[in-house]
């Protein structure tokens, strides 16, 4: 399968964001060989979203240099980078890096449903299960053997990698407040395909 190009992340955000549905994330596994999962869930976030890590971020206009600090630095990256990031102490999480270079922003991968390698996948998880394996952004990272290691590595190329997959008709998305933040709670930026089982059960932050 052949990676998606840098140009398919150099986009406004939020489009991209509707894209990946239905696209491929691949992990040429060293060990498991291919792991395959379609994307049924993602969020968008940009540098003027309150809940991106880039928030309180800028660059400079005439020299480009981001100021301020922290990981949100990270966002400003070519367009394709990998932005994985832990929460709670426990979960990785996988975002892209979308936007012009120097322009933050970044999706959240929040789910995929297993195509291929769901026996490794099992063996990482421990879940009897197979809608357990991959139904939540921390999930899927555990499941495909994906950690700190692959933040600021290029998915435009393996090992790790989008691909296109099943063409997604728009009558199949739904839509919401994203899950877990407790800022820029009004914007609907979550997409996810509706009648999916591997869609995360969480609550969109609108309705806590």
């Amino acid at each position: 399968m052949k990676p998606l190009p840098s140009s398919f992340f150099d986009r406004p955000t939020l489009p991209v964001a509707q894209d990946l549905l239905g696209g491929l994330l691949i992990h040429e596994h060293p060990e498991a060989g291919q792991l395959v999962g379609r994307i049924v869930e993602t969020e968008a976030y940009t540098e003027d979203d309150p809940a991106c890590h880039a928030a309180h971020l800028a660059t400079d206009p005439e020299t480009g240099a981001v100021t301020g600090q922290g990981r949100g630095r990270d966002l400003f990256a070519p367009p394709g980078t990998a932005y994985v990031y832990l929460i709670y102490g426990v979960h990785w999480l996988l975002n892209v890096v979308t936007e012009p270079e120097g322009t933050a922003g970044a999706v959240l991968i929040r789910a995929v449903e297993p195509v291929s390698g769901e026996s490794f996948m099992q063996n990482r998880r421990e879940r009897p299960r197979d809608v357990e394996l991959t139904n939540g952004p921390g999930k899927l990272t555990e499941a495909f053997d994906i950690a700190e290691g692959l933040h600021g590595a290029r998915l435009t190329a393996p090992p790790v990698y989008f691909a296109e997959g099943q063409v997604i008709k728009e009558e199949e998305v739904a839509q919401s407040s994203r899950i877990g933040i407790s800022s820029g709670v009004k914007r609907p930026w979550r997409w996810y395909l509706a009648d999916n089982r591997f869609v995360s059960n969480g609550t969109p932050s609108d309705q806590c």
